[in-house]
């Protein structure tokens, strides 16, 4: 081997070992971020189901530092691609951590929305209504932040898929409470006001299942190389069996 050679493989693994770095290092940031976020959606439940407006208060501020660390990471994206020009996995994995980053974003917006919506019953002194069904829910769907976060932390494809599949679950619980609280408003139209304040705590925590799911859609994109959105739970299997 010449000492060009030698030299020209040194430099090689020298810039090969950089960003296979910059990459496991945007990595960690998506789930420093997860975890941020799912502690933020942790505590506007919390908050809502004890009234506890001071919790409520202090969730909201968690967004200021998701939206920064949002920034950041796309940031640190666009500067790979740009400076890198990555292929095939590696491409893949920063397609999948952009899209993610924003899924994470916006949970933390709805549970942003959740703390108004604690703030507004707190102010009203608003009696329990409907919280059975938010306590339900939020249990499923504080599962499935916790679970996609884990699957992306592991690439693990099959349990990216079981998120997916509970989103099912999420969507006909949500459907069953709103029928719920409709016929509490029609039946006591003194519940319409702290009825319509669940409602709208409902809606974003269906949202936060609806984001939980697409990161799952990322995680198996990353895997399997396959674009699974819009694809129906069936067609989503059939594409986890054969990366397994």
């Amino acid at each position: 081997m010449t000492t060009n050679e030698s030299n020209t493989e040194g430099f090689t693994s020298h810039i090969s070992k950089q960003f296979n770095e910059e990459l496991e290092h945007i990595r960690t940031e998506l789930l420093a971020m997860g975890g941020i976020v799912e502690r933020q959606v942790h505590q506007s439940v919390e908050a809502l189901l004890t009234g506890d407006v001071q919790l409520a208060e202090d969730a909201l501020t968690i967004d200021l530092q998701t939206n920064a660390m949002e920034l950041k990471i796309d940031e640190r994206c666009t500067s790979i691609i740009a400076r890198r020009q990555p292929a095939a996995s590696d491409l893949r994995l920063i397609v999948s951590i952009s899209k993610a980053v924003v899924d994470l974003e916006r949970m933390g917006d709805e549970a942003s929305r959740i703390c108004r919506q604690t703030i507004e019953l707190g102010n009203q002194g608003s009696s329990q209504h409907g919280f059975q069904e938010v306590r339900h829910i939020a249990n499923l769907v504080r599962s499935m932040v916790k679970e996609v976060l884990t699957a992306f932390a592991r690439g693990d494809i099959e349990q990216a898929f079981k998120v997916a599949k509970s989103d099912r679950a999420v969507d006909q619980e949500y459907r069953s409470a709103m029928r719920t609280l409709v016929s509490l408003m029609m039946e006591d139209p003194r519940s319409i006001s702290s009825c319509l304040n669940v409602i709208w705590v409902l809606r974003s925590l269906e949202r936060i299942g609806d984001h939980s799911r697409n990161m799952a859609e990322h995680i198996i994109y990353l895997v399997s190389g396959q674009n699974v959105r819009h694809q129906s739970i069936t067609d989503m299997k059939a594409t986890v069996d054969k990366s397994i």
